[in-house]
């Protein structure tokens, strides 16, 4: 007995995206209900608690100087080449490329521009935020500190938060947002949280940042994917802008110079009479619907049926018999000749 083969979970995976040839019906955008409302805003007290503790050097920044002390780089030395390679996951340009690939070809797939529109939303929202909280802040990073137990801050630097965390939270929690089922959303959201953490954590081991980078880089990434469904209409709006563009532009390459058109004065036909001096007739015009024949008869009289025909002679023929004609195949006998 033939059993058809379990298809691995990859497969299915391709399988249901075959399944989309097209633009979804009804494609699910998440909406800015209470429990994210509640969710955004206990992120944004935990922003500002943690910039509140490092502004006003409290036991944070102590947390922050004896993890820099205890050198993590230097007590697990064998794990540092491969995190080497594992930060390049919080990097902005190897991740936007990546997950752009992605975003793609699931927007090709499914005739919209979404996916593309909302990734370069969050990316613009995440330069905006980010860079303004790291300029304002000024706080040097700890390969740079110059006072033992300060904060830091002020001093021209560009690591408080951490950029490679909240790119981290962006780019790779941007793929839970724009996930087409609750299952996968809530996959691809703790594995986007644990690789961001993982990052920030990265980043502390390696001694480019300080704790307290991390932690509010984490929670910088986690506001902009909470507050992306306010943008959903003006992404919806600039989908429709774009693609008026385009069919604009399709429409002005494809353009051809109109022919005008010579106008044809309608001419009155008469039926055909006889002319005296020679000349053609018009013609009557002829109508798109015919009007039905009349029955033609070969001969004059009705149509007779075959038994009331003059039946054939031994000789072939219909002809009635002529007595003054001899048949064929005979000499004819002379006449005799009378006086007149």
């Amino acid at each position: 007995m033939r059993t058809e083969r379990n298809l691995a979970r990859l497969d299915r995976v391709f399988v249901r995206l075959d399944r989309e040839p097209e633009r979804p019906a009804d494609i699910d955008v998440p909406k800015m209900s209470r429990h994210r409302v509640v969710l955004f805003s206990g992120t944004l007290a935990f922003y500002l608690a943690i910039v509140w503790a490092v502004v006003t050097t409290s036991w944070l920044v102590r947390l922050d100087w004896q993890v820099m002390f205890f050198r993590p780089y230097q007590q697990w030395p064998e794990i540092h080449a491969f995190l080497d390679y594992y930060v390049v996951l919080g990097q902005r340009g190897p991740t936007a490329v990546m997950v752009a690939a992605w975003l793609g070809w699931r927007s090709w797939r499914q005739h919209t521009l979404r996916p593309m529109l909302t990734l370069g939303a969050s990316l613009l929202l995440l330069n905006i935020t980010v860079g303004a909280a790291k300029l304002g802040m000024g706080r040097l990073g700890p390969h740079y500190a110059t006072v033992i137990g300060s904060n830091e801050m002020g001093l021209g630097g560009d690591i408080f938060p951490s950029g490679h965390t909240a790119n981290a939270v962006v780019t790779w929690g941007i793929l839970a947002y724009l996930a087409s089922s609750p299952a996968a959303r809530r996959w691809l959201s703790a594995v986007s949280a644990v690789t961001s953490l993982g990052v920030g954590l990265t980043t502390v081991y390696l001694g480019t940042h300080w704790l307290s980078d991390v932690l509010l880089g984490w929670a910088a990434g986690l506001l902009i994917l909470l507050a992306l469904p306010w943008f959903e209409p003006l992404i919806a709006k600039a989908e429709i802008a774009l693609f008026d563009l385009r069919d604009l532009w399709r429409s002005r390459r494809g353009r051809t110079v109109p022919v005008p058109a010579v106008p044809v004065t309608p001419v009155a036909l008469q039926p055909r009479t006889a002319h005296a001096d020679g000349a053609a007739p018009a013609r009557e015009p002829v109508s798109s619907v015919r009007s039905p024949r009349a029955p033609i008869h070969l001969a004059p009289g009705p149509h007779t049926a075959r038994s009331e025909r003059t039946p054939v002679t031994p000789a072939g023929s219909r002809r009635p018999p002529h007595s003054d004609r001899a048949p064929r195949g005979t000499a004819p006998t002379a006449r005799p000749l009378t006086g007149g």
